[in-house]
């Protein structure tokens, strides 16, 4: 009798737990926005593999209003499409909304969020801002890097004429590329890294890489249980641990040439790594930087440089801060 007053209680309680967590999930569903309909598991998923994406997002606004909800496997979605509820979200409730999501690929290559763009907000972001903001991209430090730009401009005019007089073809568009990361690198390391060039772990295919591996799919960004075993089988997991390893040891040799009291001359003083190091070795600011976080800040800065230059070269539009 015990025995079935026992399994009786037990039943009893299994089956009011089970109806106040579907309470609970139908509550929450009903304080979403509305959305599309998913599929289980796998939420909305399969929907978004639509060349057209910007198309696709539009016609969920116009079906479903300015604030649209997706489920991306566990991990929830807005999409806003309206100048109201962008404000909203951007400025009036900017503190819920300001920090990027923790993904597989960013959180690697930035040593852990130890960079600017990817950094949670909070009192380290606020800091790193302060150095980025004051000392790394200052207008004024903008404006100390103008002799490069006009350089290699100069340079690739040349080029271009060269070639004219020549009579012979002209890869504009490969040339445009170099232009940017030749640029980029004497700004912020002051050495030239060309295609064709031999320079070690070449800047320019390190930067390609670390650029397709942000806008590549981890499928354990949205099913954390089991994702990082897909992508080890599928060998991204591997990739992005290689590009990693290349770039900390591309940045670990140009960080021991600068600080080698016996270096030669430097083409310029005064580039992002130097005014780096230089608060590195101060430790003028209440965070203090290691070189983890140097190296973090700087291939944000490049990746970022390089697809906004990359987009604007060809013509495509460039993703906002989300």
């Amino acid at each position: 009798m015990a025995l079935v007053l026992e399994f009786l209680i037990l039943s009893l309680s299994i089956f009011l737990l089970f109806l106040l967590i579907k309470r609970n999930k139908t509550a929450k569903k009903a304080c979403l926005p509305p959305g599309p309909v998913g599929l289980p598991f796998i939420g909305n998923l399969h929907q978004l593999g639509n060349s057209n994406f910007h198309e696709y997002l539009w016609r969920l606004s116009q079906k479903h209003g300015p604030l649209v909800y997706l489920r991306l496997g566990s991990r929830p979605a807005l999409i806003v499409s309206s100048a109201k509820m962008a404000r909203e979200i951007m400025k009036t409730r900017d503190l819920e909304f300001c920090s990027r999501p923790v993904l597989t690929a960013t959180n690697k290559i930035t040593y852990n969020g130890l960079d600017l763009a990817f950094a949670p907000y909070g009192d380290y972001w606020r800091e790193v801002r302060k150095i980025c903001a004051v000392h790394v991209f200052s207008s004024i430090r903008v404006q100390s890097f103008r002799s490069i730009r006009e350089d290699e401009v100069s340079r690739t005019i040349e080029k271009i004429s060269k070639s004219a007089l020549a009579c012979k073809p002209f890869n504009l568009s490969t040339e445009m590329v170099s232009l940017t990361s030749t640029a980029i690198s004497r700004s912020a390391f002051g050495k030239r890294y060309e295609i064709g060039g031999s320079d070690t772990n070449r800047f320019l295919e390190l930067l390609a890489e670390t650029q397709a591996m942000i806008s590549s799919l981890f499928l354990s960004d949205y099913f954390p249980c089991w994702g990082w075993l897909a992508d080890k089988l599928t060998g991204m997991s591997y990739r992005l641990e290689k590009n990693f390893e290349k770039f900390d040891a591309f940045y670990n040799g140009i960080i021991d040439d600068n600080l080698d009291p016996n270096r030669p001359k430097p083409e310029r003083e005064g580039t992002i790594l130097d005014v780096l190091l230089q608060i590195y070795k101060d430790g003028s600011f209440k965070l203090q930087l290691t070189l983890d976080h140097i190296k973090a800040i700087l291939t944000m800065s490049s990746a970022m440089l390089f697809a906004i230059e990359s987009q604007a070269l060809s013509g495509a539009p460039c993703s906002p801060r989300h």
